[in-house]
């Protein structure tokens, strides 16, 4: 297909993540910065963009995207979707936002905001390594992890950043080896002896939890993290992995409140096309933090930090207008969700539901829980952005009997096959085990944003009938490769 201009910007701008393979037309995701016409249920991993976000575009940039690359004309609209975020979840005054290429760039960003804190740098506290970003192992540690940065040609993956402090990486698994979701309460025990033992050597820890996992986890509680900041105090800063884009204006008030920093991108829930991400600040955190390392030069242009922000002076004033249509985009898609009710959503994720349980039925295969085995008696926090993602355990069904032996390798090769038949799910996350130890086959049926608006549109008949076909095509789709 002839990919149109707009569309070719927005491969620009980023790592090798976001080009286009020509054969294709499609990026290592399978996925597109232009409308499509397949069945798509992959905003757990990265989505098209919608044909009302590209018509959208084309008004706003009717002449044409390369005036972005200019740092002033980028710079002011760089803060005109800050205006756009702010209305968006009704920030709280003196929320900076922190701009960044993909959610693997934002890492970068919290080691930022607390470099400096500690005479032997900083103890990087990851938890579910294994249900977030690949790359982000690399970013978390401060070095490069790829082979090209938004601004950079050729960088060294792996190679530390410039400028950056001794970072020590440690990691808390979400899940034990049989695939079952730890507890809250025991996240938060390991949490607190890391935190205690960086502290002893001299290290500022940084702790990560999530909002929202490869398969809908939000782990540790609230309630467990107040605890270990009173524990704490100043001691110890979090962040929190919600780049999925799964979390209500609540929560984020809620973690903002704490002095919690807070990741989303925008190519996920959110709909928007790949990749983009931005960091919400709480209030007085930008202004106080160190100046800028170095390295950031590499990284990041001066219009996607906080002018608060000390050095940012010192970075380009160029511009990257595929990052800024990218990041419209995505902003365009969470407006109108923006504007549902919280019943209007509840409508359409409940029908969602139903019809991906019965999906599930009709292949002998169960949903995997999204909560610790603890809670799944309790209400959950945030319910409904969560409830939007289904992860499928293709070897076991609901009762948890054994149904079919499929291993991780199996579904990738599912994966890969459904999406040239014009299926796209979510890619498969390691969270079942198999008898003999191996993990077990998954995939992930996801709704995003520009689906609940869409359905939220029709009435209650047409879209429960659109649900159903669409699960049947997926069904169709699996079926013949299940064996």
């Amino acid at each position: 297909m002839t990919i149109s201009e707009l569309a070719d910007w927005m491969t620009r701008g980023g790592d090798a993540r976001i080009v286009i393979d020509p054969a294709t037309a499609l990026n290592r995701y399978h996925s597109s910065p232009y409308p499509r016409d397949v069945l798509a249920f992959a905003s757990s991993t990265a989505n098209d963009l919608s044909a009302d976000a590209m018509a959208f575009l084309e008004a706003e940039f009717a002449e044409g995207a390369g005036v972005l690359e200019a740092g002033d004309a980028y710079t002011a609209y760089l803060d005109k979707m800050r205006g756009r975020i702010s209305t968006a979840y009704s920030l709280p005054e003196g929320t900076d936002i922190f701009f960044a290429p993909s959610g693997t760039d934002l890492e970068y960003v919290a080691l930022l905001a607390v470099a400096g804190r500690k005479p032997n740098g900083i103890a990087n506290l990851l938890l579910g390594a294994d249900e977030v970003g690949s790359g982000c192992i690399h970013s978390a540690a401060g070095r490069y992890f790829a082979n090209e940065t938004a601004l950079i040609a050729e960088v060294v993956p792996g190679q530390p950043i410039d400028g950056l402090p001794p970072i020590e990486m440690g990691d808390f698994p979400v899940r034990n080896p049989e695939g079952e979701a730890f507890d809250s309460e025991t996240l938060a025990a390991q949490m607190g002896v890391a935190i205690a033992n960086a502290l002893t050597e001299g290290r500022y820890p940084l702790v990560h939890v999530v909002h929202g996992s490869k398969t809908g986890l939000v782990l540790p509680h609230l309630d467990d993290i107040y605890r270990l900041q009173s524990r704490f105090g100043g001691d110890v800063a979090f962040v929190v992995d919600a780049c999925q884009a799964r979390i209500t204006t609540q929560a984020i008030h809620d973690y903002l409140a704490r002095d919690i920093i807070v990741f989303l991108t925008g190519s996920k829930f959110m709909g928007g096309p790949p990749f983009s991400g931005f960091a919400l600040l709480p209030n007085g955190m930008a202004g106080s933090a160190a100046p800028l390392a170095s390295g950031m030069a590499t990284v990041f242009r001066r219009a996607e930090v906080p002018t608060v922000w000390a050095g940012a002076e010192s970075l380009t004033q160029s511009g990257n207008a595929g990052l800024a249509l990218r990041l419209s985009a995505s902003l365009f898609e969470l407006e109108r969700f923006q504007k549902l009710s919280i019943d209007r959503v509840t409508r359409v994720v409940s029908a969602f539901n139903q019809a991906a349980g019965a999906m599930a039925d009709q292949l002998r295969a169960r949903k995997v829980a999204a909560t610790p085995a603890e809670d799944v008696d309790e209400e959950v926090e945030h319910p409904i952005e969560m409830q939007t993602l289904v992860t499928l355990d293709l070897c076991h069904d609901e009762s948890g009997a054994v149904s079919r032996t499929l291993d991780f390798d199996s579904a990738v090769a599912i994966h890969k096959a459904m999406t040239a038949d014009g299926v796209r799910l979510g890619q498969p996350v390691r969270c079942v085990k198999l008898a003999d130890g191996r993990w077990g086959a998954t995939l992930r049926v996801g709704l995003s944003m520009p689906q609940v608006v869409r359905l939220d549109g029709v009435g209650d008949a047409e879209m429960i009938e659109w649900l159903q076909s669409a699960m049947d095509r997926i069904a169709a789709a699996l079926e013949p490769r299940l064996g």
